[in-house]
């Protein structure tokens, strides 16, 4: 098979396709044949040997896939060769076919194309995840989304638009801002302006906002959490900056807010039926098409590099999908 290999953890320009043997099957294992692959921020860290799992070298990165079942080990139930199906994998991904366990499967419903399923569960698993088990966002309630146009950032604006929230969108462009609406945010912040805490407080009548989702972290943090409201809650989702900020502990004193940690892949772990009913209500906004991917572009396998520069350049609206 062909995988796009990380022998090095370094730039993602040093990626290399190669032809590689297919990995032995083990018992409890299925091997996937890839027809799709979503793109992702930790694909660019997992290469340069930031992300919290350092895999053995050589591997492919590439988190989430979507294809089909191609061969099961002994001892797996639930599956058999020919299923469609859709992966979360943390790596292997970039490849045309990736071996993993049951666990890690979602039968891809028939409403979603081999695409859009690719650049489904991460993004969408995590949000959902965030607003629901982490928040408890009601009805009503005012969430800000930073670094509103990419990945999650849509995901989290159509998921809160389900629950009945009102969306403020910040991003750092007008065209990303103008997108970040498309996907049905209520009010827009450019957060690269001045004067981004005082058009929050216009915009929630001086009360402040409920819940903020955050990807980005950095310097958008400080302005952020001292613009939240009494009993808000601060998700934190990744550090998309490159910079990983410090808490003003006496902010969360003042606020009465707290400030909460987002990991779905642990949280999938320790709490897999959660995790099934979260899919299970994912799928059916999907079908009623209240939550969509937005697949910006996509990219053959043999330009993962190109596609993992267009993100790490966040240049990014919605998600990319590399197709195998």
């Amino acid at each position: 098979m062909r995988a796009m290999l990380c022998k090095a953890f370094g730039p993602i320009d040093d990626l290399a396709l190669e032809e590689m043997p297919s990995a032995a099957l083990a018992a409890g294992e299925v091997r996937i044949k890839v027809a799709a692959c979503g793109v992702n921020f930790p694909d660019v860290l997992i290469v340069e040997g930031k992300y919290q799992f350092k895999p053995d070298r050589p591997f492919a990165p590439g988190g989430e896939v979507s294809g089909t079942v191609a061969e099961v080990g002994a001892d797996v139930t639930g599956f058999k060769v020919g299923d469609a199906v859709m992966a979360t994998t943390l790596w292997g991904g970039f490849a045309e076919e990736v071996v993993t366990t049951p666990d890690r499967l979602l039968r891809r419903p028939p409403t979603m194309d081999e695409t859009t399923a690719a650049g489904f569960a991460l993004t969408y698993g995590t949000s959902y995840h965030a607003l629901v088990q982490r928040a408890a966002i009601q009805p009503g309630e005012t969430l800000l989304v930073l670094g509103a146009a990419g990945g999650v950032g849509v995901a989290a604006i159509q998921i809160a638009k389900a629950l009945g929230a009102r969306v403020i969108a910040a991003a750092g462009s007008a065209d990303k801002l103008a997108f970040a609406r498309e996907q049905g945010a209520d009010e827009v912040v450019n957060y690269t302006e001045d004067g981004y805490r005082d058009r929050l407080k216009e915009l929630t009548g001086g009360r402040g906002v409920d819940v903020i989702y955050d990807p980005v972290g950095g310097d958008l943090m400080d302005p952020s959490l001292r613009s939240m409201a009494w009993n808000g809650r601060y998700l934190v989702v990744g550090f998309a900056s490159g910079e990983i900020p410090k808490i003003p502990a006496n902010l969360t004193l003042l606020k009465g807010c707290a400030v909460v940690g987002v990991f779905w892949g642990q949280f999938r772990r320790n709490e897999p039926q959660v995790e099934a009913e979260n899919f299970r209500r994912l799928f059916e906004l999907h079908a009623e098409d209240r939550i969509k991917p937005v697949i910006s572009q996509t990219f053959p396998l043999a330009q993962a590099r190109d596609a993992l520069a267009v993100l790490a350049g966040r240049k990014v609206k919605g998600k990319i999908v590399l197709t195998v």
